[in-house]
């Protein structure tokens, strides 16, 4: 018996090698969008595509719903069936599958098949950027604040903050359920603010600006890490194109430390 055929019985391969079953890679990645397969070779051939932890060789199959797939470390969207959508969501509609009280849901505004998720959650009065998925993965790192991925809001508030309002916004406020991490705030017009953080608490941009003196009127979404409204009118939703697929698997591909370290230190 050769000793290739004893390694794929044995259950082992070797590194970056894997039994000739399941999909090229180089077709793995052209169908997520990475480049023509003649491209996908050349990164294969360069060691910047790593399998589930080990750089693959050209020639590598791969099972796309179950292996890990890196370019350059970062991970791949490679399991059939995912899709993304991103929804402008109305004032009024609530962030779940489902509403006890019937209201409408960010889910009945999307495709009913496959089923999708939003990756966090705007309150019912919140409007602006959403994203639904079947994509567990990204949807965690996007979410996690250790991954630090910026959320982007136009605040409409209660008379004009002064400079201390807008200082204590930028340093962390105080809440019950601890303090915030720093937010990049600036004024766009009196009552209008721009804030951007990173976390995802609960209601955390109304808390944070009702904490300094100045409730929020009316909060609107407008950037999920690279992903911006555009042209989407309110109820109305696209799918991502690979490139933006792409661009928010890039913004969430590492964990901060530093991130990681607060994270956990706020939830000890």
């Amino acid at each position: 018996m050769d000793r290739t055929r004893t390694t794929r019985i044995s259950g082992t391969d070797p590194p970056g090698v894997a039994p000739a079953t399941g999909e090229r890679l180089q077709k793995v990645l052209a169908a997520a969008g990475i480049g023509s397969r003649r491209a996908c070779e050349e990164l294969i051939a360069a060691g910047r595509v790593s399998v589930n932890g080990a750089v693959a060789e050209l020639g590598r199959r791969v099972d796309p719903a179950a292996d890990r797939v890196t370019v350059d470390g970062v991970p791949v969207a490679t399991r059939p069936g995912l899709v993304y959508y991103l929804l402008n969501k109305p004032a009024g509609v609530v962030s779940t599958a489902s509403d006890p009280e019937g209201r409408p849901t960010v889910t009945g505004l999307v495709p009913g098949e496959p089923r999708v998720f939003p990756v966090g959650r705007l309150d019912a009065a919140t409007e602006g950027l959403l994203l639904l998925t079947n994509d567990g993965d990204l949807a965690h790192r996007l979410t996690h604040p250790s991954f630090g991925v910026e959320k982007e809001y136009l605040a409409t508030v209660a008379g004009a903050p002064k400079p201390g309002a807008m200082r204590r916004l930028r340093e962390g406020v105080d809440l019950e359920d601890g303090r915030t991490a720093p937010a990049k705030v600036s004024q766009v017009q009196p009552e209008v603010l721009r804030i951007t953080i990173h976390e995802g608490r609960n209601r955390q941009v109304r808390r944070m600006a009702e904490a300094v003196g100045h409730p929020i009127r009316r909060l609107v979404r407008t950037r999920i890490g690279p992903l911006r409204t555009g042209r989407l009118r309110p109820g109305d939703w696209r799918l991502l194109t690979q490139d933006e697929v792409r661009a928010l698997e890039r913004a969430a591909a590492t964990p901060s430390p530093r991130l990681a370290r607060r994270a956990r230190t706020r939830d000890a």
